[in-house]
């Protein structure tokens, strides 16, 4: 037979060529040159035990339970690490009394100090050692001695505990840790019997992927602080599913008990997050269950009071009659592709309405511009993949650790084979330096100047076939950097992706729920475009609004001077917007407020109407992540009674007499048979470069772990999130001290000081992190000038 799979990791092998034969147990096969013995073994159907090897980890042959014999050798090789060569011969244990008699004394060595509290261990149910234990160990132990102990369990972090004495030094976590995440802060220390995972003193393992490292130890050594002692595997169900916290789209395994999420786990799928996800998507789901909003309730004198769903649903509906033409509709950057698609008819058929905007937070009419002419409904262009080949790849307002986890990942992959990282951007972070990445310094703000400006270097990197630029959403605070980039990746042939914080945006603009655009990308002042979705929705053409209507702070702005006659919110934090008080205004001086929400919030307790609404694990749906590719998901509980924004909706256009459709297969079918725009896009916005702001620049992007309403309630995680800082360049922090205060036009925050690669004028805070939130406690964007003074002083 001819083995055409993956050789190992690392490999750059065409799998069809440069073929080498060998013989396996009896059987003749063709494998590529550099396969493993244990990879070639894997296609013959042949379960070779083991437990350091992994397929996306380099190989080690640490634990030496994969022994086989091969013909010619002395004595047996690990197969996790045995190249195989041209004419070898291998026999494992089904074939050879050497190979299996070697693998039983393994099984029996490294089960010596094991302490087999399999009743209680967390990993019990579904652990390797436990497995092939049975399938390759002796029956029988030859050891009466005392085992080693070990006081247990020690934190190697807040959320990763480790019982040392289970651990069969493999060092999959440590090799996961330094290898693909990049954190090299856990290690095997001392030696012989007394050889143990371990951390620095002063250094704990507080990295964003800590949680896979317990996925994969294979032996119950490492648990998580909120899964231990919760379940065992024989008591949850388990329900395919994909992470609703950013736009990477990862494939994660959900587990219940008793109507309970009790844990989430990495799902395998190559072409997107392989096997692996970042701790959010991991760990925070508890706020699923806490805080919730349980009942309709409907505003009557001044107070909000519990109504039941049919009053409730009337009272929106004839609210919203009564404003129509006059309603805005705020769209969460969170919701599914059929949920937006829902919300996007529903603005244009019950609401005769165009203005509406999923993008809760710093927006400008150049973004729209742009993600209509380059973004919306276009097919896949970047992918994971590409990004794994790519020469080169360039940064734009994107801090991918933090941003987008998983391209993180797959980015410090490629740069590990080679691939060029290059960030535009105002401080060098070590995201950027743990993908071997190259900062090309630019005052914020002042980024389309700095790209127009590129020089021929980098832009002979881009010009390289296969080259990727990615541009994050924070670009939209920038004048003229979407622009640039555009201009950019049309110079250079490199292709363009846009990359998204939150896990609905790409659903929301690719399904309509942004003023001017129709589904699929088509403009809404295109009569063909009015044409094809008039004739799917069932109504006539000049039902349809014919002219761009409002987009971002546009809506709030109009509600606020009583533009507006009402707006119904969906899945909205005012928090979240660059203008909070903006925000709030807007909600109170708004006529009439219909809330779709699934959580208590500032919004619904101003709202004239509340309607609760599921989460993910209550409903099914389909995200689009950064990549434009479908992420399907089905109900996790199959009884939840709150149903989705998308019901919700057709319930009150039922009420309005209005056609619209609650099903999510109907939805879904619905959309997809309108499909992606054919006819004209619109044109790429050309504007001009904006001037950096005078003064002290501030930088800042919203850290992956940080005060978002999505991580409530999960202190273990919490406890890992980085600290609050500042960073200001080593002249500046000489100047300041340890401590400084940045003050803005709403106030200032004080904060400790760190020293990073960056200019001397300007400083950097996370966005929306405990102790500095800049839109409400300094009232200010990225691009802002603001002071600096030295330890406290206001």
């Amino acid at each position: 037979m001819t083995v055409t799979s993956n050789s190992g990791p690392g490999s750059d092998l065409e799998m069809a060529t440069d073929l080498i034969t060998v013989v396996i147990d009896g059987v003749e096969m063709q494998v590529p040159k550099g396969t493993l013995v244990i990879r070639a073994a894997e296609q013959l159907g042949i379960e070779v035990p083991r437990f350091c090897d992994h397929p996306l980890l380099d190989p080690v042959a640490a634990c030496r339970a994969c022994l086989i014999e091969v013909e010619g050798m002395p004595k047996p090789q690990p197969a996790c690490a045995q190249v195989l060569n041209d004419g070898m011969n291998v026999k494992t244990q089904y074939a050879s009394e050497v190979a299996r008699l070697a693998q039983e004394g393994v099984m029996e060595f490294l089960l010596l100090n094991h302490p087999l509290d399999c009743p209680v261990c967390d990993k019990g149910g579904e652990c390797p050692l436990q497995n092939q234990a049975m399938s390759a160990g002796r029956p029988e132990t030859r050891f009466d001695g005392e085992k080693r102990e070990f006081d247990k369990p020690i934190n190697v972090s807040a959320q990763i505990l480790l019982d040392r004495e289970r651990c069969v030094s493999c060092a999959r976590c440590t090799r996961f840790a330094e290898q693909i995440a990049g954190d090299p802060m856990i290690e095997l220390l001392e030696r012989g019997a007394q050889q143990q995972v371990g951390t620095a003193d002063d250094e704990p393992f507080d990295s964003y992927f800590s949680g896979n490292t317990v996925q994969i130890c294979p032996v119950g050594a490492l648990t998580s602080a909120s899964y231990r002692f919760r379940s065992r595997p024989f008591d949850l169900v388990s329900v395919p599913t994909t992470c609703e916290h950013c736009a990477s789209g990862c494939s994660l395994r959900t587990d219940y008990r008793r109507g309970v999420v009790t844990r989430r786990l990495a799902w395998d799928d190559p072409e997107v997050n392989e096997e692996w996800n970042c701790d959010k998507g991991r760990f925070a789901f508890t706020y699923q269950r806490n805080g919730r909003v349980e009942h309709p309730m409907i505003r009557e004198n001044g107070e909000l009071r519990v109504a039941s769903w049919p009053e409730a649903i009337d009272a929106a509906a004839r609210g919203l009659a009564a404003a129509r033409g006059q309603v805005g509709v705020l769209v969460g950057g969170r919701s599914t592709v059929e949920d937006a698609y829902a919300y996007a008819r529903f603005a244009r058929t019950a609401l005769a309405s165009d203005d509406i905007d999923f993008r809760v937070r710093e927006t400008a009419d150049e973004e729209t511009a742009f993600l209509a002419a380059r973004v919306a409904g276009s097919p896949v262009a970047a992918s994971y993949d590409s990004l794994e080949t790519a020469p080169a790849v360039l940064l734009v307002a994107l801090e991918p650790e933090d941003e987008s986890p998983i391209v993180f990942l797959r980015l410090r992959k490629a740069a590990r084979s080679g691939t060029k990282v290059v960030s535009v951007g105002a401080v060098a972070t070590t995201g950027l330096a743990k993908m071997s990445g190259t900062l090309v310094p630019a005052r914020p703000g002042g980024e389309a100047a700095v790209l127009r400006a590129l020089d021929d270097d980098t832009r002979a990197l881009l010009s390289q076939p296969g080259s990727v630029i990615m541009v994050g959403e924070r670009a939209a605070g920038a004048q003229g950097t979407l622009s640039a980039v555009a201009e950019l990746a049309d110079a250079t042939g490199a292709t363009l992706a846009w990359v998204p914080r939150r896990a609905g945006e790409r659903s929301a603009l690719d399904a309509g729920a942004l003023a001017g655009l129709l589904p699929g990308g088509r403009p809404i002042e295109d009569p063909q475009a009015r044409e094809q979705v008039a004739a799917a929705w069932g109504i006539p053409a000049s039902d349809l609004p014919a002219v761009n209507g409002r987009s971002g702070d546009a809506i709030l702005r109009a509600a606020r001077d009583g533009e507006l006659s009402a707006l119904v919110v969906g899945g909205v934090e005012l928090v979240d917007y660059a203008d909070p008080t903006l925000a709030e205004e807007a909600i109170d001086n708004a006529g009439f407020v219909v809330s779709l929400e699934n959580h208590h919030s500032a919004v619904t307790e101003r709202a004239d109407v509340v309607l609760p609404v599921a989460v993910v694990t209550e409903k099914a749906g389909t995200f689009l992540n950064w990549e434009g590719r479908p992420r399907p998901f089905g109900q996790v509980f199959r009884d939840a009674l709150t149903m989705g924004d998308a019901k919700v909706l057709s319930m009150i256009a039922a009420a309005m007499e209005i056609p619209l459709p609650g099903d999510v297969r109907v939805l879904r079918a619905e959309l997809g048979a309108l499909g992606p725009w054919a006819g004209n896009r619109f044109q790429a916005p050309t504007t001009p470069s904006g001037a950096a702001s005078e003064g002290t620049v501030l930088a800042s992007w919203r850290l992956l772990l940080d005060s978002g309403l999505m991580q409530e309630d999960e202190p273990h995680l919490a406890a890992t999130a980085r600290p609050t800082v500042a960073m200001v360049s080593a002249t500046t922090a000489a100047a300041l001290g340890e401590t400084v205060t940045v003050t803005g036009p709403a106030g200032s925050v004080t904060l400790p000081v760190q020293v990073a690669d960056m200019s001397d004028d300007a400083v950097w805070v996370p966005m929306n992190s405990p102790g500095c939130h800049i839109h409400t406690d300094l009232g200010v964007t990225p691009g802002a000038s603001v002071r600096l003074t030295a330890g406290g002083a206001a």
